[in-house]
């Protein structure tokens, strides 16, 4: 696409990525076919094409008005039309770009700053996030019913950890809200690594991975957050860590970025590029490993979902499946498994409308086959769609834990 930024445009520090980027797209169109905002409105401007081409406008120096930052806002960042463009547009770079633009240009109301800047408050800080969360638990029926659906269910309890130290160590992030909303979830990967002869090991001072940050515009508190957990993951990583382990493909696909995001940072590149390289989502440690011998015999029937970050972000799409039907667990099949469900990290807060409506979809399309309990490899996804109130929603690794220690 023909593009001829504006003077103010080229002054920004990714003026030559996002015209790369933006000369790149051809505008054919493939990507409004699996855009799920698309999808559900109709818009052409609520599409990755059209919003490529309000991108285009901002940076080339026209106005930018409130209904150019709605457009934009509207988009999950699920990268389902990284996928499909036949051009390689890396549009999720051309976003972050974009709206940060925007951000500078367009006041938000009072109600948008709070929400967002209560976000920005909370949920990177695991233990005032737990106690939050704990009274909302106590004080669960007044409120709101949208608030009520964010908070677990029944979350099932950590299991005690092993303590056994091996020659192979991975790093884990333990994550912000996971270790709250589902404590098991990291217990359950130590104990099912331990039995293959992997430790892991938690850097204490390593926190948000910064995603919650970057996505709501905050960007540069996002990359510094990214610079403490590489400062605290080092040490580990120079004594032979072979893998950073993320449970949550969220945080893995972000943390997949880092060596992209601070490629400019003298003090960071190339730690960053490193951290990077050494990123792994569980599954990918798994998948490698002689599973067979752990003697599990899955015997549930399971839907799994398959998150954004894993499929479109990590190009892992499939891997869990194989490896939940190596261990004998019947897996039903799932239209449209491409389609995001509408958590994209703060995505159902702050666009709770389109959210609940993808998230209704998704959810018809993970019970089709009637599974017994439905499985995902993200928290936010695992939160969203058990709000539902439906079939049970956990993270895979939780029933590959239950099936080994039964």
């Amino acid at each position: 696409m023909k593009t001829n930024l504006s003077e103010q445009a080229k002054l920004l520090p990714r003026a030559e990525e996002a015209e790369s980027i933006l000369r790149s797209c051809v505008h054919c169109g493939f990507c409004t076919a699996t855009c799920p905002t698309y999808q559900l409105l109709g818009d052409e401007l609520d599409s990755p094409r059209g919003r490529i081409y309000l991108i285009k406008q901002v940076l080339e120096g026209q106005a930018i008005t409130a209904k150019t930052q709605m457009h934009l806002d509207r988009c999950l960042t699920c990268r389902n039309c990284e996928t499909t463009c036949p051009s390689g547009v890396q549009y999720h770079n051309l976003l972050d770009i974009g709206r940060a633009v925007v951000e500078e240009k367009v006041p938000r109301s009072f109600g948008q700053r709070a929400l967002r800047e209560g976000l920005r408050a909370v949920v990177p800080r695991p233990t005032l996030f737990k106690v939050l969360t704990k009274t909302g638990q106590a004080f669960r029926p007044l409120l709101p019913a949208a608030l009520q659906a964010k908070l677990p269910r029944q979350p099932q309890p950590a299991m005690p950890r092993p303590q056994t130290r091996y020659l192979r160590q991975v790093l884990i992030l333990e994550g912000c809200v996971q270790p709250t909303l589902s404590p098991n979830t990291n217990a359950a990967a130590a104990r099912v690594l331990d039995r293959l002869g992997i430790s892991i090991t938690a850097a204490r001072e390593a926190g948000c991975c910064g995603a919650v940050d970057y996505h709501l515009n905050a960007q540069e508190k996002g990359l510094e957050r990214a610079r403490r957990n590489i400062d605290a993951w080092w040490p580990a990583i120079e004594a032979g860590a072979e893998a950073i382990v993320q449970t949550a493909s969220g945080c893995g696909a972000f943390v997949r970025d880092y060596g992209h995001l601070l490629e400019n940072d003298p003090a960071y590149a190339a730690k960053a590029k490193r951290v990077s390289e050494l990123a792994k989502d569980l599954v990918e440690v798994l998948r490698d490993e002689p599973l067979e011998s752990l003697g599990i015999n899955g015997d549930k029937r399971l839907a799994f979902h398959c998150p954004c970050t894993l499929q479109h972000a990590q190009k892992l799409g499939g891997a869990v499946e194989t490896v939940l039907t190596r261990l004998g667990f019947n897996l039903t099949n799932v239209p449209d498994s491409h389609l995001c469900c509408g958590s994209a990290g703060t995505y159902s807060l702050t666009q709770p409308e389109l959210s609940l409506k993808l998230r209704d979809n998704k959810m018809n399309a993970l019970e089709r086959d009637k599974p017994e309990v439905i499985v995902t490899a993200n928290i936010g996804c695992q939160t969203h769609l058990g709000g539902a109130g439906r079939t049970p929603v956990r993270h895979w690794i939780e029933l590959v834990e239950q099936a080994l220690f039964s």
